[in-house]
């Protein structure tokens, strides 16, 4: 077993790992830690950070961010269809149109059930 060929495999993996790493250990290191009752406070959330972990919470915000993946992660899919709209010809581009009404019939149907709003 030959390691030398190997070791291009092993230095991508050892970079890999320390451009992963390193950032977080030297902000560890190197950062401020100054908490005070700003920082501690609730953002974007709803409840308070530092209380019963029981406690009842407003589903509201968790399924606003489920949405939000959903549909990022769905317009996402055009990226890569853009790019290859000449390759792909007029059958990608009609599935890329049923794939769009699909997505808006979601939208619509949450938008009617009321899922995005906020009283």
């Amino acid at each position: 077993m030959n390691l030398a060929q190997y070791l291009p495999v092993l230095l991508f993996i050892l970079v890999g790992v320390a451009i992963g790493v390193l950032p977080q250990v030297l902000g560890y290191v190197l950062g401020p830690n100054r908490p005070d009752a700003a920082k501690n406070s609730p953002y974007e959330c709803g409840f308070e950070a530092f209380e019963n972990a029981r406690m009842q919470f407003d589903v509201r915000y968790y399924l606003v961010a489920i949405l939000f993946i959903l549909f990022d992660l769905e317009i996402a899919f055009l990226f890569p269809w853009a790019v290859a709209l000449h390759d792909v010809g007029m059958a990608g581009f009609w599935g890329a149109m049923i794939f769009l009404a699909i997505l808006v019939v979601g939208f619509v149907y949450e938008w009617k059930k009321g899922a995005l709003d906020w009283e």
